[in-house]
């Protein structure tokens, strides 16, 4: 993956590296809620929308920079 580099100029609004956190937190919370329903033999399963807000995550979506510099547009791995 040295050569690899992103198509688009496309980055997260904030600085947040992603929103995997967020979106486990919000499915745990999704899970948990109808595994509660089950039982009491509700018929409709609670909704993603309805548990989280996708609007307080940490990233805030994407958004077009037509201004990314080459280093911007490189795929690496920090983290790992």
């Amino acid at each position: 993956m040295s050569r690899s580099k992103k198509k688009t100029k496309i980055t997260g609004i904030t600085t947040a590296k992603s929103e995997k956190t967020d979106k486990q937190e919000a499915n745990r919370k999704l899970r948990r809620k109808a595994k509660e329903a089950i039982p009491q033999g509700k018929e409709e399963l609670p909704k993603l929308k309805e548990i989280s807000n996708v609007w307080s995550f940490s990233k805030d979506g994407k958004n077009y920079n037509k201004e990314m510099s080459k280093k911007d547009m490189r795929k690496y791995f920090d983290n790992l």
